[in-house]
């Protein structure tokens, strides 16, 4: 059957938010390298392309200085972000080599080996969260526990204090908001004003760090980033962008994980009752998940000088998105790709996560928090259903692809 051709949606409507996948068909099939009207900013939607174009940085920068956004008149329209301090290109923004430093910086801090460590805790708050909803038969699963725990889990390992995770979450969810794409001038101001006041208390802490050095870089991410600016490695700008980065990113892409795999499994009771009786079968679906339900919808590139991609001709300084979302569900690469199988024979052959040089330095914190939380619920519960009187809904986002809210009906054991 032939797709009706992407023009013919509109990639800002709610529609398409809740559901971009007849988008990204209509994408794969028609326009795999698509100039969104109106703007120099094109869609990669293929598995292929966006391979061969992660595999070309000298062509493609991984700068973010400018998004999407709306236009006073409805249509998209390129925002640039370099007056507000993008210039300050941090980790997954960073080009190598100055990503390669800010990753070695992190990246002991969140390996496997710190990940398991910090499992008993990220159990015990788990079933914090999921008591009252047993208790009372239900309730909101995006406010009791995906939107919370990944920010806690992220802020622990930095180094924030556990009170203040109530504020970091709606700072964290606040940054990510900037790169909606669904929001006029006006409300980016609102979301940039969020994100001001991150930078503000995550810079009050650097400081501090900075001066009493009375952290433990060995467990603790601000001690380690306080590390490397002694050392040289980085400035102050560039260790508040990491830190800023790792709240917001390392929050907001979780938190769609763990919403989006309770979701998918509220609709199918056969899936729950399958890995109930075998739990070991979890990580599977946490992969199929991140494959399914992408949570970064895509990410910019910056064109560095006229170039080609898939035979579209790419002015300088235009930008690509590359829609990791779409490609996770090629037919050329996948198998019924817009189906949950367990028995995939590469699990983790998805972009979920990114690929290459930027795979996401958090995976295995996300994993580890998935398979715990859905571990806990599928536990304590004998079935859990979508309320049908509040059908979920995800955050106006062309960006990210999280819940807003997801309203159970919980029957616990």
């Amino acid at each position: 059957m032939t797709l009706p051709h992407p023009d013919s949606f509109d990639l800002l409507s709610p529609e398409v938010v809740q559901d971009p996948y007849p988008f990204f068909a209509s994408l794969r099939e028609h326009a795999p390298v698509y100039r969104v009207p109106h703007t120099q900013v094109r869609l990669v939607s293929t598995w292929d392309l966006i391979d061969e174009a992660l595999a070309r940085p000298e062509d493609f920068s991984n700068h973010l200085t400018g998004v999407l956004m709306r236009g006073q008149d409805g249509r998209p329209e390129l925002f640039d972000m370099s007056p507000l301090g993008a210039a300050i290109q941090a980790i997954a923004t960073a080009d190598d080599p100055e990503h390669a430093v800010h990753r070695r910086l992190v990246q002991p801090l969140l390996s496997l080996r710190r990940v398991t460590e910090l499992e008993p805790l990220v159990r015990g708050w788990a079933r914090e969260a999921i008591e009252p909803l047993t208790a009372d038969g239900g309730g909101d699963w995006v406010e009791a526990a995906a939107d919370p725990l990944p920010v806690r889990a992220m802020a622990r390992l930095i180094g924030f204090p556990d009170e203040d995770r109530m504020q970091l979450i709606a700072w964290s969810m606040g940054g990510g908001a900037i790169l909606a794409g669904t929001g006029r001038l006006e409300e980016l101001a609102v979301h940039r004003g969020l994100n001001d006041e991150l930078n503000v208390y995550v810079a009050g802490y650097l400081k501090r760090e900075l001066k009493a050095q009375s952290g433990d870089p060995e467990t603790q991410i601000l001690a380690a980033i306080v590390r490397g600016v002694h050392a040289g490695l980085i400035d102050t700008a560039y260790a508040l962008g990491i830190l800023v980065t790792l709240i917001g990113a390392g929050g907001e892409s979780t938190a769609s994980l763990v919403g989006s795999s309770v979701r998918l499994l509220a609709q199918r009771g056969d899936l729950q009752d399958d890995l109930r009786a075998r739990p070991q079968r979890i990580p599977a679906f946490v992969e199929e998940v991140m494959r399914l339900e992408t949570a970064f919808k895509g990410h910019y590139r910056v064109v560095r000088h006229d170039t080609e991609l898939g035979g579209c001709e790419l002015p300088g300084e235009s930008r690509l998105m590359l829609m990791w979302a779409s490609a996770n569900r090629d037919a050329s690469e996948f198998e019924n790709p817009d189906e949950i199988d367990l028995d995939r024979p590469v699990p983790r052959h998805h972009l979920g996560f990114g690929r290459g040089t930027h795979f996401c330095v958090g995976a295995p914190l996300a994993r580890m928090e998935a398979w715990v939380v859905l571990e806990e619920l599928l536990e304590r519960t004998r079935r859990f259903e979508i309320d049908p009187d509040r059908p979920p809904a995800h955050v106006s986002s062309i960006f990210i692809r999280r819940l807003d809210h997801l309203q159970l009906r919980v029957e616990a054991v």
